[in-house]
């Protein structure tokens, strides 16, 4: 994707992540919304649909998304970062941490 086209939404400005509208490629993405800058670089692929931390989020400070505290950070987050299961924990489905962050298939259970 020509990065010049990557973009992110803000919903709230109290938000410190941002949702991809596409998968992101490392580099430049254009934020729209309710964002107090124009852009962040992101430094990492970002899935589709997925967060992008907006600023450094420190271990177990709130993620904050439609301006309210959806989770919280598991390890330092740096600004620019794919925000998922894998370090943060969610607030809104406890079950979450045991998905796998690819899939979504749960690995809290042992079918054999």
């Amino acid at each position: 994707m020509d990065q010049l086209t990557q973009t992110a939404f803000v919903i709230d400005k109290a938000d410190n992540v941002a949702t991809a509208l596409a998968p992101l490629a490392p580099g430049t993405v254009r934020l729209t919304g309710d964002a107090s800058a124009p852009s962040i670089t992101a430094a990492e692929e970002i899935p589709d649909g997925h967060k992008l931390s907006l600023r450094p989020i420190r271990a177990g400070e709130p993620v904050v998304k439609y301006g309210v505290v959806i989770g919280a950070a598991a390890r330092d987050i740096p600004a620019g970062v794919w925000v998922h299961l894998h370090c943060m924990g969610s607030l809104v489905d406890q079950r979450s941490s045991h998905l796998d962050i690819h899939t979504g298939a749960p690995n809290d259970i042992d079918y054999e």
